[in-house]
């Protein structure tokens, strides 16, 4: 599918193939069981738990929206119960990490003024977290419906469009800051920048499934190189966020543009532009029989940090292929994150269509590779697992 690598896109591609300050220092809940600081180790090389030094590998999940596609934001105070029983379904899966995609508009009342309901529902996340003992890895600046974007966002250009930016990402640092809960921040879900010389005329270059999942950082480059623009785009949200959390990872979720241009390498891990960056974040979606050619392109994104396959699904190639992929990327990755929308294995059974058999039997897939995956002793096992796995068969 052309468009496979957008985020988000997962559920309807399927559909459409098948038919304030005092928060942020609240500690854990009582009776919560601590769940240790994820840390990178000491070489740079892997994550692990800050006091214990044991390794930790990403096994999660998207938690962007419900099985009807409705966002998070839309439904977390109305139904607050169900986004509970979600967390105790992921942590049933194996899950560790959960990913949730914060929108702009819902966060900024203005260029300078965060929403306290917002942020204050997002605490509560974090202390579900906290009690569930799931990671969150909080992916934010989302503007995934256009018709939602205030006109003023849309209006501002840098500098003043990226100090809104940082506004943002020192309000949610504020209220996630001070958890263990708190795996990472993503800083935006596959930002673009324009070619050099290009000028574009709108923020988000297309909609996909009714959503906006890419975005740029700026419309003009003004002469400087995608390099240092990115590179000066992450040095500005890294510091905010350090501002109000001096402890929590940082990434870029990114497209592995090398997989459509041949050649092509990650521009937001360049050694010019990673520097405030703590691991890298890739999102793929492998294709029946380029198994070889996926696992190529995502060791471009092995640059001496920690690297996560922080989105993934059997799309365009069945769950074996899909599994391989994982396997053989074990050999250098630290994790990997696929999708969850609320389902339990049952219910998606239950669906009785095939949109819903295919999702349980990935989830089962899935749910059953993790207690492996999760315990992989280091890089370079991953060849040895493949093996026995196949001889077990």
């Amino acid at each position: 599918m052309k468009r496979a690598l957008m985020t988000g896109s997962i559920m309807a591609m399927v559909a459409a193939s098948f038919a304030g300050e005092a928060l942020a220092q609240q500690p854990a809940e009582a009776g919560a069981a601590a769940l240790e600081r994820i840390r990178v180790s000491d070489d740079g090389t892997h994550f692990v738990g800050a006091e214990s030094g044991e390794r930790f590998i990403v096994w999660g999940v998207n938690y962007d929206h419900d099985n009807d596609s409705n966002l998070l934001e839309d439904y977390w105070n109305d139904k607050w119960p169900a986004i509970e029983q979600d967390f105790a379904e992921m942590k049933d899966l194996g899950v560790n990490v959960a990913r949730v995609h914060l929108q702009f508009e819902k966060f900024m009342d203005s260029a300078d003024t965060p929403n306290e309901a917002s942020l204050k529902r997002l605490t509560d996340l974090v202390h579900l977290a906290e009690r569930t003992g799931i990671y969150l890895d909080v992916t934010g600046l989302a503007c995934y419906l256009e018709k939602r974007v205030p006109e003023w966002y849309a209006n501002m250009e840098p500098p003043a469009r990226w100090d809104a930016q940082a506004t943002f990402w020192e309000a949610v640092a504020r209220a996630c800051g001070g958890s263990s809960a708190i795996f990472c921040y993503d800083l935006m879900n596959e930002p673009v920048l324009p070619g050099e010389g290009e000028v574009k005329d709108d923020w988000l270059p297309g909609e996909f499934a009714g959503m906006n999942f890419v975005q740029y950082l700026t419309l003009d480059l003004k002469g400087q190189t995608r390099q240092q623009a990115a590179a000066a785009w992450v040095k500005q949200m890294c510091a905010a966020i350090r501002k109000a959390d001096k402890d929590a990872m940082i990434t870029v979720g990114v497209i592995p543009w090398g997989l459509s241009f041949k050649g092509a390498m990650p521009i937001f891990y360049d050694k010019t532009v990673m520097g405030p960056l703590d691991f890298a974040a890739a999102h793929f979606y492998p294709e029946t029989d380029k198994i070889d050619e996926a696992l190529a392109v995502l060791k471009t994104f092995d640059v001496g940090k920690p690297l996560i396959v922080e989105e993934m699904f059997p799309l365009s190639c069945g769950g074996e292929q899909m599994e391989a992929f994982i396997r053989r990327s074990g050999d250098f990755c630290d994790g990997w994150v696929s999708f969850y929308w609320g389902q339990t294995i049952e219910e998606a059974k239950a669906q009785g269509d095939l949109k819903g058999a295919i999702m349980a039997a990935w989830l089962e897939q899935f749910k059953r590779m993790g207690k492996e995956m999760k315990t992989m002793p280091h890089h370079g096992a991953a060849e040895d697992a493949e093996q026995e796995h196949e001889a077990d068969k």
